[in-house]
């Protein structure tokens, strides 16, 4: 009996140690710190990933022996055969199972997303898509098809008053249906009943309060001159006047660099070139900030009907009721750009 207990002590002590053994791999591979970085790490996994180049955009985080781990749970449940797209957080403390889990179960980490200012739909699509898994062809595709446009209530010109530009939490991978969905949701949010109720007293729709506000944001950068403009402006459409605004003429010529506007640029044809066509443009001439649209909504009440530029550059306008005091302004102006040899 003895010597059976020391036989069986004499196995039992190996199989310990060996199960020990195991038991310490197993936790090194899979349950110790995933990153060898101490700060958060993201990973951007789309839809044309494979398992290779997902070990790939993961050797820059993980430890060698971890991203062993994360390969071999890999094939033990298959996850070449579900690839889910996403923006993953790696934290410092994350194991390797974690963030194996997260990644197959699809539980990203989301973002805040900034709607950009931007001043053509092609601009709009690539500042996007540098954000966002949407690619930037099938953006501009969507928002110069009049189906699609139709589809959430616009044309092509009106689309981009859709885009609010506020910060928005969202998913990196969200579909361009997706994408377009929410914009619309938050668009229908921001205009409020009040909102609304102000731009039916000025007698337009939001989509015409956005293309006003667009050119009176691209008039001044001086948020507090803003509802002067837009007062200003519309002053010229309740009188029939033309709005002659210099940034839609830049914007038919698609030349935003434009520092003055002579009379050779004023023959564009295009219907925004407010200079030869009476009332506002088709659409919105850039993505309208809400400062934009609500100094519209809120404009300050006056009877001037021209501005010019400050001969001062201070970035702020001089106003004037008549033609005359307007040419006297625009004179200052003239002589002030010669000085400076701005053309």
């Amino acid at each position: 009996m003895q010597d059976h207990k020391k036989k069986a002590k004499y196995y039992l002590w190996p199989a310990a140690i060996s199960m020990l053994i195991i038991v310490s791999i197993i936790f090194y591979y899979f349950f110790c710190t995933f990153s060898k970085s101490n700060e958060d790490q993201f990973v951007y996994i789309d839809g044309d990933d494979t398992p290779d180049s997902v070990y790939t955009k993961l050797a820059d985080i993980a430890n060698s022996c971890q991203l062993a781990g994360f390969r071999t749970l890999a094939r033990h449940y298959g996850y070449e055969k579900n690839i889910r797209t996403g923006r993953y957080l790696i934290t410092p403390g994350m194991n390797t199972f974690t963030v194996f889990r997260h990644m197959k179960n699809g539980h990203q980490q989301p973002m805040m997303l900034t709607i950009p200012e931007a001043r053509t739909t092609e601009l709009l699509a690539g500042r996007l898509s540098q954000k966002l898994m949407v690619d930037s062809t099938e953006l501009v595709q969507a928002l110069t098809s009049e189906e699609i446009c139709e589809k959430y209530g616009y044309d092509t010109a009106t689309i981009v008053a859709m885009f609010v530009p506020n910060t928005y939490e969202v998913y990196w991978d969200m579909t361009l249906e997706k994408l377009m969905q929410r914009m619309q949701k938050e668009h229908d949010a921001f205009w409020t009943d009040e909102r609304q109720e102000k731009a039916q007293k000025l007698g337009l729709t939001p989509n015409e309060v956005a293309t006003l506000a667009s050119i009176v944001d691209e008039e001044t950068a001086n948020t507090a001159e803003k509802p002067m403009i837009a007062g200003m402006y519309l002053n010229r459409l309740k009188t029939g006047m033309p709005l002659q605004a210099d940034p839609t003429v830049k914007f038919a010529l698609k030349d935003f660099n434009l520092k003055r506007i002579y009379h050779n640029h004023l023959s564009v044809e295009s219907p925004y070139n407010t200079y030869a066509h009476i009332g506002l443009p088709p659409g919105p001439i850039k993505v309208a900030s809400i400062k934009g649209i609500d100094a519209v909504l809120n404009r300050q009440a006056h009877d001037y009907l021209y501005m010019c530029a400050n001969s001062d550059f201070s970035g702020t306008h001089v106003f004037a009721r008549n033609y005359q005091e307007h040419l006297h302004n625009a004179a200052l102006y003239a002589k002030a750009l010669n000085e400076r040899g701005i053309k």
